[in-house]
């Protein structure tokens, strides 16, 4: 049976917001910053001891964000992620048992690769869409066009050193969906409660998004 596929819920958004939240309630103030800034779909770093509950509050307040976990690093953390709320899955990188594990999962993930041969382990486990990570210092749209001719089926999310200097770079790649980062959302900002640029951010790389299909 096909895994589930991210590609559906990344035609929402070209641009995937990373986060890292300093409390719940920062949380749900920024996701609703994040939406109304044309950015539904989230990734909630599991990096903070308040990321899962602000999974959870973002997923019953904000009924217009897609909320998925980030930085799944674990097995365990595949049912928490899932049970606060998660909507999709992504991982830093993929060794195999929580490879394994996340070929399990009922929700979309995005598993990270870094390198040729990690896409194509991780293609034969049947995951349709892959997180480049770190993006940039691996190689960015260079590797991402070297992979295009032999791995055809394949198509990516890369995160890591993308900005607004070179995302559109990075959208005009076919087999790219979308681009996760953390530049809509400064950690200054959210420390500051500053929404209002939150928002601002997020319009303009949504409009950049969309400007820089070819």
């Amino acid at each position: 049976m096909p895994l589930p596929d991210p590609s559906f819920l990344l035609a929402r958004a070209p641009v995937v917001p990373v986060v890292t939240v300093p409390s719940v309630a920062a949380g749900v103030k920024l996701a609703k910053a994040l939406t109304e800034g044309g950015l539904p779909l989230i990734e909630v770093t599991l990096r903070t001891p308040a990321a899962l509950e602000a999974i959870a509050a973002i997923a019953a307040e904000v009924p217009e964000a897609i909320v998925g976990a980030g930085t799944v690093t674990r097995p365990e953390l595949i049912q928490a992620s899932i049970d606060a709320g998660a909507r999709f899955l992504v991982s830093p990188g993929c060794p195999p048992a929580l490879a394994e594990a996340l070929a399990e999962a009922p929700v979309p993930v995005m598993p990270g690769c870094a390198t040729a041969t990690e896409a194509m382990t991780l293609h034969a486990l049947g995951f349709p869409v892959l997180k480049l990570f770190p993006a940039e210092s691996v190689g960015g749209v260079g590797l991402i066009k070297s992979l295009a001719g032999p791995l055809p089926d394949l198509r990516f999310c890369p995160t890591g050193g993308i900005g607004p200097s070179n995302v559109g770079t990075y959208l005009a790649q076919s087999n790219i969906l979308a681009v996760g980062g953390s530049w809509v959302a400064p950690s200054e900002a959210i420390a500051l409660g500053d929404w209002e640029q939150i928002v601002a951010l997020a319009k303009a790389a949504a409009k950049l998004s969309r400007a820089a299909f070819p």
